[in-house]
């Protein structure tokens, strides 16, 4: 997705729109006015509507407008499909960070995941359910609704059938799906959940491709584009419930490089000198030590090569670490579990952690560090702390 802005909330739980919703809300809107003819004609013979096509097309703006009205429509029924899953969610305990509207569709951003079968089984029917809600409301009004009033008749079973139809297209088993997430969880009941995601993960990627061939051949980028985020939401999901699995009992400490074996600069070293480093030892960050004090060893900073990079290559004899080093460090303790440092390094998107205890730097851990202890850990089932990678990029 791209950048996003909050709108509102809804029982405390921010609502945001991604900047391809802008995109295709008016792209919503001129496919459903284009297609209101034909749309007119099922809902008058499935459900005896009754509408006049001709008072929905007399004016050359009205097409629009109506379609417009009906995206809206759709999307507050995303929305209302997003809080289904988040309130049930809450109601487990699971915070949701935000409901956010975006190109294809509406996702709810669970803090975590639940790993009891029960619990995510009713988190993903939850949506679908309220899907199917909002789709007899709409059809209720449309009961309701004079006949005088096409378009409003036309919006409200338009609404009707699509929430209806919605709610079945996302019980399609394809992982990261609803239908995926109930076949998760139904694997889950006689199977480890990693091994159950896996399984449902290739089912997911499965459709994705099925799904693909089919927006291919129908020219469909709509279809295409799903696909696509299907297959790459099951790949990656299925791969961090693994490693989540795979470091269950693996510490930041097991894994870190310790503080003897870093490569470290002093802050006085050059720009220039430092990148030399960088290109004989092929580390692309470092810990930045001040030796120059009474009180010994002290971590300042860290200075990567993008820090570097910002230095012009004629300037870089004049500039030290120290004017470009970051001191604004992320750090973690030992102690600490190998999924939280991975989670943090992804949340700030840096590609190392300083290991700091009571204040003293004890070591470093950078995603090469844990690569290497994720497939130690799948290929022998263990991580020893005594074969602890040395990789302190």
């Amino acid at each position: 997705m791209m950048k996003s802005f909050r709108i509102g909330s809804l029982f405390g739980i921010p609502i945001k729109l991604d900047l391809t919703f802008l995109l295709v809300l008016p792209l919503f809107a001129y496919l459903i006015g284009a297609q209101i003819e034909p749309v007119v004609d099922i809902l008058n013979t499935s459900m005896g509507a009754g509408i006049d096509v001709d008072a929905l097309t007399t004016e050359s703006w009205m097409p629009f407008l109506i379609g417009l009205i009906a995206a809206i429509g759709l999307f507050v029924g995303v929305v209302l499909h997003e809080l289904g899953h988040s309130l049930t969610a809450q109601r487990y305990g699971f915070p949701i960070d935000s409901i956010t509207l975006w190109l294809l569709g509406g996702i709810a951003a669970l803090s975590e995941m639940p790993e009891d079968w029960r619990q995510e089984l009713n988190i993903a029917i939850a949506g679908p359910i309220v899907s199917i809600l909002v789709g007899v409301a709409s059809y209720g009004l449309f009961l309701v609704t004079p006949e005088s009033l096409d378009g409003a008749r036309f919006v409200l079973g338009y609404l009707a059938v699509l929430n209806i139809v919605l709610a079945g297209f996302n019980m399609i088993p394809a992982f990261p799906m609803d239908g995926g997430r109930v076949l998760r969880a139904l694997l889950a009941r006689n199977t480890p959940y990693a091994k159950a995601t896996q399984q449902a993960a290739s089912v997911g990627k499965l459709f994705a491709i099925l799904m693909g061939l089919f927006g291919l051949l129908q020219f469909n980028i709509i279809f295409i584009a799903l696909a696509f985020f299907i297959y790459i939401a099951a790949s990656s999901e299925a791969q961090q419930v693994t490693m989540k699995a795979a470091f269950q009992d693996v510490t930041v400490g097991d894994i870190m490089t310790p503080a003897k074996d870093l490569h470290t600069v002093g802050p006085e070293t050059s720009v220039a000198a430092l990148i030399q480093r960088m290109f004989t030892e092929r580390h692309t960050g470092y810990p930045v030590i001040d030796r120059s004090g009474f009180e010994g060893e002290r971590l300042v900073g860290l200075v990567t090569l993008s820090d570097a990079r910002e230095i012009d290559p004629v300037e870089r004899d004049a500039f030290t670490v120290e004017e470009v080093m970051t001191t604004d460090l992320k750090t973690i303790s030992p102690e600490s579990d190998a999924m939280t440092a991975i989670e943090r390094m992804r949340e700030h998107n840096i590609g190392r952690l300083l290991v700091v205890d009571d204040g003293d730097l004890i070591g470093l851990i950078s995603r090469s560090d844990v690569m290497t202890a994720f497939d130690i850990v799948q290929k022998s089932g263990s991580v020893s702390p005594n074969r602890q990678p040395r990789t302190a990029d």
